[in-house]
């Protein structure tokens, strides 16, 4: 069975080499045929050059694409390199390198098309308290549309097989966590969950977390999207509801205050439930279609 670690990387060079030198040391005691590649987004520093020089592969965006757009590389990457089996971790040496052995494990025993590893199932040393809520609600918003519960959807340490590589595509532009889960459960992949170590970040920044007002308007922009695009019936209908609840509301307080209940605002509003309920009704006709 090939296995190809790979790695994500932005101005990682502190912690680039030691992370693919940890891989190396854990992997060169298996029995694995394995390939270690690093698709840099666009480094201004020398992120590129380590990683070159401590044994990987690697792949260099001349500019930053996001997390998203490398992760798509990636997997291109990762097929072209014959892989049967894919791991992805962080360069920044939160993930523990000796954990990708378990990681891996529910694949070869044939138990799970798709392991996550979950953070919050194991030990977090360091983790700001709004990444926190966040984690958990994106995991929880994940858990409700794909009826499987799941605990760390956001985890960025998680191995998969090639069958779910070739058949999950990722269209998101912000970031892939939540959209390959979703798809693999989808397209009835297997999908586990195994306890991890979460360090503490000892240098750099993280890519997604730049400020925690930043970080809570794309994360609600990203649930947002999740429910719209995977959930549409449940996304319009909930809009509809509210604007179905207003007009009674409005309907209510124009009888007892004017002593009466239909006017142009109350019609609307009941006419603009009614069609956006209908296109939550559409919407997942083409999505099951599609």
């Amino acid at each position: 069975m090939k296995l190809v670690i790979t790695i994500p990387a932005y101005n990682e060079e502190e912690t680039i080499g030691s992370v693919i030198s940890n891989v190396k040391s854990v992997l060169e005691k298996s029995n694995h045929d394995f390939l270690i590649q690093v698709v840099d987004d666009g480094s201004t520093d020398r992120t590129a050059t380590i990683a070159r020089e401590s044994g990987a592969v690697v792949y260099s965006h001349h500019c930053n694409y996001g997390l998203a757009a490398t992760f798509k590389n990636e997997i291109t990457r990762a097929l072209e390199n014959d892989a049967d089996t894919i791991v992805h971790i962080d360069a920044d040496g939160q993930y523990r390198a000796e954990e990708i052995i378990p990681l891996i494990k529910p694949i070869e025993n044939g138990e799970a098309d798709l392991v996550l590893g979950s953070r919050f199932m194991g030990e977090i040393e360091e983790m700001p308290t709004i990444k926190q809520w966040g984690n958990r609600a994106f995991s929880k918003v994940v858990s409700q549309i794909t009826k499987t519960e799941i605990t760390d959807a956001q985890t960025g340490y998680r191995a998969f097989t090639r069958e779910v590589a070739t058949n999950v595509n990722v269209f998101s532009s912000f970031t892939y966590t939540q959209e390959q889960i979703i798809k693999s459960v989808e397209n009835r992949f297997r999908v586990q969950e195994i306890p991890i170590y979460f360090a503490k970040r000892e240098a750099g920044s993280s890519r997604l977390m730049t400020h925690p007002l930043d970080y809570a308007i794309k994360a609600g922009i990203n649930l947002t999207r999740i429910y719209r695009d995977f959930a549409p019936l449940r996304f319009f209908g909930l809009i509809g509801f509210s604007l179905f609840l207003l007009a009674v509301l409005v309907s209510l307080y124009s009888f007892f205050a004017f002593n009466r209940v239909m006017d142009v605002t109350i019609l609307i509003l009941f006419i603009s439930s009614i069609q956006i309920v209908t296109f939550g009704f559409l919407a997942e006709m083409v999505r099951n279609k599609y």
